[in-house]
């Protein structure tokens, strides 16, 4: 009878032992699980920062090919002047152009400068447009020519140094001396010049307010 006794105690801690070891598995199931998810969202938040980071880029690029931002801060200063209305320079007819002229410029101050030289740069601005013809000033190219040829003479008039267009100065000057002659005859090409360097120009841009040509 009691020799059984151990046999029976045997029994009963065996499926014990089974037991504590399926909970140990569980549970190391569990913190795996735990660690895996917990690396899995650590990824997607990388991933994220990076797509973020990508988009923030693509923003900025964007930006950019747009052209610099306005520096609201400092905006620049117009300068109107008043209306012209001036006879162009037409042969088959008489024509005439009533041009609204507005200066930009850098700031306020350059701008009273400006208002001393005004009578200067309307007489510029009138002989610049005399000059014109309908057909020139009909042409948008025309109109920016016109910008830019009363932007250069506006800078002149308030001795500010500007470069002129490009202008082709190398082709050889022509000649009449047939071919085979010394070639110590023979004109060469004129090398073109450097530019120097130019100071910064206040007057930024010439727009205009009204255009008619009648």
């Amino acid at each position: 009878m009691s020799a059984a006794a151990p046999t029976a105690n045997a029994g009963a801690a065996a499926p014990a032992k089974k037991g504590k070891k399926k909970l140990i598995i569980m549970v190391a199931a569990v913190l795996l699980l735990v660690v895996l998810g917990g690396g899995a969202a650590l990824v997607l938040m990388k991933k994220k920062a990076a797509a973020n980071a990508d988009g923030a880029d693509d923003t900025t690029t964007a930006h950019a090919e747009h052209g610099a931002k306005p520096d609201l801060k400092h905006p620049p200063t117009f300068l109107p002047l008043d209306p012209f209305v001036v006879n162009l320079s037409d042969k088959e007819a008489d024509r005439y152009a009533q041009v609204g002229i507005t200066i930009e410029v850098e700031d306020a101050h350059f701008a009273e400068q400006m208002k001393a030289f005004m009578p200067a740069i309307r007489n510029g601005v009138l002989m610049i447009l005399s000059h014109k013809t309908s057909r020139e000033l009909l042409d948008r190219a025309g109109k920016e020519q016109l910008a830019d040829e009363i932007l250069r003479d506006a800078s002149r008039t308030m001795g500010i140094e500007v470069e002129d267009p490009d202008v082709d100065d190398t082709k050889p000057a022509a000649t009449d001396k047939a071919k085979g002659e010394d070639d110590e005859d023979t004109p060469k090409p004129k090398k073109k010049k450097k530019r120097k360097a130019v100071e910064p120009n206040p007057i930024k841009h010439v727009h205009f307010s009204n255009f008619i040509v009648q």
